[in-house]
């Protein structure tokens, strides 16, 4: 039943390898992207990493007692820039807070060294800063609790044979959210956090993907089949050709922008849910969920950058032969997908260096991603100027298919790289 298979495999390895175009897509294509890929994570690790180590904590400091005092010093000598604030609460300076670099606020309250002196518990109050800029969003006030722990450990141990109890600081944490302080703690928005930075990216990446690999494939298809030279000879303009193949990618956009807000909408209705179930906690009141203007910029932003990507998926698939062909060289453009979504998975990109940035908002597909964090963070200026600089890149794009598909190189245009000769048999 198998005779002849190992010819069937060698050809067909024959055939594969003679095509150029597969092998940069298998073997160079994957050579740049990973390493770029890693390059992206590791900036990105290395400006989270910074950031931590430059992480300043502000101190509002009711007690004034000798304790107080010496766990703020802990703080100083733990690396941590202290800032003290001229406050009685939390909430007089929440706002200038936010708009500040302090990454944390420790509220040390009155009678905090007394109740430590007479062997009774002493409360503190943590509250993180909550803005959204990456997946080590919560490492101030986390690091803010370890110091406060150990403080406490030393305490415990120096009391031993007293009566004291075992634990004599105890801290209990919330969040500064848009300049309000909010009854959640920031290990619980951390899973905003990482559904933001983690999800979004990946999900527009995926559906950006599979659009160019439609529009893509309907070009070549009709150059395969020969449809396209049929449909060219018709009593029809080629300008209006081309619009009716982008009208009906404008359909498959709205369509799949809408599916993705629809989605998206969703998805953050679980996160919703799972906060309601704690009590006086009202996400929409702090803004973290999102609002009509919210899904406005994000459907607006998707529906511009999936255009933008069918159109850059027709103009490329022109020089294509076959459905193999212009699948291999939109593959080739893959990168500019990935790359962005690499970069915004594990940073702000308000905390990258400025050639860097720079880059990536040059990228359109960097654009949809920002305006998903539009949602929580509210920048809806960088959203709309991202719009606006997609809708020019997609006029560029468009302007050149217009181009290709009103003169007859869309039927004789061919992406043609040297195929290894074959050694004639003697």
């Amino acid at each position: 039943m198998f005779e002849g298979l190992g010819n069937v495999v060698l050809k067909e390895v024959k055939e594969l390898i003679r095509d150029p175009k597969i092998l940069i897509g298998m073997i160079i294509v994957p050579l740049l992207m990973f390493p770029l890929m890693g390059f992206a994570v590791r900036t990105s690790m290395q400006t989270a990493v910074e950031s931590v180590k430059a992480m300043s904590i502000g101190i509002i400091n009711q007690d004034q007692g000798g304790y107080a005092e010496n766990l703020i010093d802990i703080f100083s000598i733990s690396n941590l820039t202290v800032i003290r604030l001229n406050a009685t609460n939390v909430e007089q300076v929440a706002k200038d807070v936010q708009e500040s670099n302090i990454t944390a606020v420790v509220v040390i309250p009155e009678g905090f060294s007394q109740n430590i002196t007479n062997d009774r518990q002493a409360k503190l109050q943590v509250y993180g800063v909550f803005r959204a800029t990456g997946i080590t969003e919560t490492a101030g006030s986390s690091a803010v609790v370890s110091i406060i722990n150990k403080f406490s450990e030393y305490l415990a141990l120096q009391k031993v044979g007293n009566t004291a109890i075992l634990d004599p600081v105890s801290p209990s944490q919330e969040s500064i959210v848009k300049g309000k302080v909010v009854s959640v703690s920031p290990s619980a928005l951390s899973t905003i956090v990482l559904s933001q930075y983690i999800g979004l990216p990946i999900g527009i990446s995926v559906l950006l993907v599979f659009a160019m690999q439609i529009a893509a494939t309907s070009v070549a298809s009709e150059k395969e089949e020969k449809t396209l030279e049929t449909m060219l000879t018709m009593p029809v303009g080629r300008f209006t050709i081309l619009l009716g193949k982008l009208a009906g990618s404008v359909i498959v956009a709205a369509v799949g922008a809408l599916a993705y807000v629809v989605g998206f909408d969703y998805y953050m209705g679980s996160y919703t849910v799972a906060f309601q179930t704690q009590p006086g906690v009202d996400l929409a009141s702090v803004g973290l969920a999102p609002t009509l203007t919210a899904y406005l910029v994000l459907g607006a932003s998707l529906f511009i950058s999936l255009v933008s990507a069918l159109a850059l998926a027709i103009a490329v698939s022109s020089f294509a032969e076959d459905v193999r062909s212009a699948q291999t060289i939109v593959g080739y453009f893959y990168f500019i997908l990935f790359i962005p979504m690499i970069f915004l998975m594990y940073t702000d990109i308000n905390m990258l260096p400025l050639t860097l940035r720079l880059a990536l908002l040059a990228i359109p597909y960097t654009h949809p991603m920002l305006a998903a964090r539009a949602s929580f963070t509210g920048d809806y200026t960088t959203a709309i100027l991202g719009i606006i600089y997609v809708t020019a890149f997609t006029l560029a794009v468009l302007y050149i298919a217009a181009k290709i598909f009103t003169t007859e190189k869309i039927l004789t245009m061919r992406l043609r790289l040297r195929r290894p000769k074959l050694k004639k048999e003697e």
